[in-house]
């Protein structure tokens, strides 16, 4: 279990105070994968540094694995009532892998010995260590790269190298800052889909910071969304993605979306998107309870609303179908009004994006 309240965390610059997080709330169950998602600056590499306590918050409690309660005050650190040691936040983060965007392999010591290195002094004999090195090879598929260095390596061999390494002790948890940011597609698709084998076969837990929704939607489970140091959005990632409520959320959303082409047509008054008087340009959310119903069929035979498709789409999320349609509805106002009510009744979301009706 992982849950925070009230973090926030100002770094005193000479150019001035700047506020990294103000007052972030949020809980995350085992076993699960939570993504958190935020543009430059949002605050997001802030909060899951200060996680793990490589920032220490200003104030605010963390409960992260068996540690339970920790408080900040006034830039410190308290665990069971006593300021924690040095040694008591080491012992924390062994309990939780980290994996950064640039890998932070060393690049003068081969696979083997950059995987070997967090057990080097935890007790282990050296055949406790090789035994693990190569079960964690097998673990992220690149035992055959055993013997070789970082700079013979691809950017998504170097981030699994990176991933075994962060799984050496065995952490219950596991921290992503930017992990595939640095990555091609291929590779970005690789490694998702290994983190995801990761969590199913271990169960552990996995916080994914990125600034990409595709990531969110490709691996997580529940999400939230950063803006200005606070969490402006949070919930399943079905449910942010089918109605997303904050405006940075639909900024988000619109650009990891074939539908998100809308706004540029609308903004270069494109031919596609001019409507006649009495019509209207709609965007139409379909939800998992309606997709593959035959609703417009029905509202055009009832109601006798035509629809002109500009932009279509349907994925899936955890299984779930999310469709959604960008089209200009036109037929008398009574009738739209009624197909309008049709869909919304059978939780088709609408939006009007430009309204014919009105002068």
């Amino acid at each position: 279990m992982i849950e925070v309240k009230n973090l926030r965390k100002t770094f005193h610059l000479k150019s001035g105070d700047v506020t990294a997080l103000d007052g972030v709330s949020f809980s995350i169950e085992d076993g699960t994968v939570y993504g958190i998602a935020g543009y430059s600056g949002a605050g997001k590499s802030s909060l899951v540094r200060c996680l793990n306590l490589l920032e220490i918050p200003d104030e605010g409690t963390i409960t992260i694995g068996e540690y339970e309660g920790i408080e900040a005050r006034g830039g410190e650190v308290y665990y069971q009532g006593k300021k924690m040691t040095a040694r008591q936040q080491n012992q924390m983060r062994r309990g939780i892998g980290m994996i950064f965007q640039h890998f932070n392999l060393l690049e003068r010591s081969t696979v083997f010995d950059n995987i070997a290195y967090p057990l080097k002094y935890t007790g282990r004999s050296r055949e406790e260590i090789r035994r693990r090195v190569l079960e964690l090879l097998d673990l992220v598929d690149l035992r055959e790269k055993v013997d070789v260095f970082p700079s013979q390596l691809s950017g998504g061999q170097k981030q699994r190298v990176a991933i075994a390494r962060a799984l050496a002790a065995n952490p219950k948890i596991l921290l992503s800052d930017e992990a595939t940011s640095a990555l091609d597609p291929d590779a970005t698709e690789s490694i998702l889909n290994l983190l995801r084998d990761l969590n199913r076969k271990l169960g552990i837990t996995i916080v994914i910071i990125t600034h990409e929704m595709a990531v969110i939607k490709t691996i997580a489970d529940r999400m939230a969304v950063m803006e200005g140091g606070k969490i402006v959005e949070e919930g399943t990632v079905y449910d942010i993605f089918s109605d997303p409520q904050a405006p940075i959320t639909r900024k988000f959303i619109a650009s990891s979306s074939p539908l998100g082409k809308i706004d540029k047509l609308i903004a270069e008054n494109s031919s596609l998107t001019q409507v006649k008087k009495g019509e209207i340009l709609a965007k139409l959310i379909f939800q998992k309870d309606c997709v593959g119903e035959h609703i417009l069929t029905t509202m055009a035979q009832r109601y006798g609303v035509n629809l002109n498709i500009i932009l279509a789409n349907v994925e899936y999320l955890h299984g779930n179908p999310l469709g959604g349609t960008i089209g200009i509805l036109s037929g008398d106002a009574k009738s739209i009004e009624a197909g309008i009510r049709f869909l919304e009744e059978n939780h088709v979301r609408t939006e009007v994006l430009k309204d014919g009706r009105v002068d």
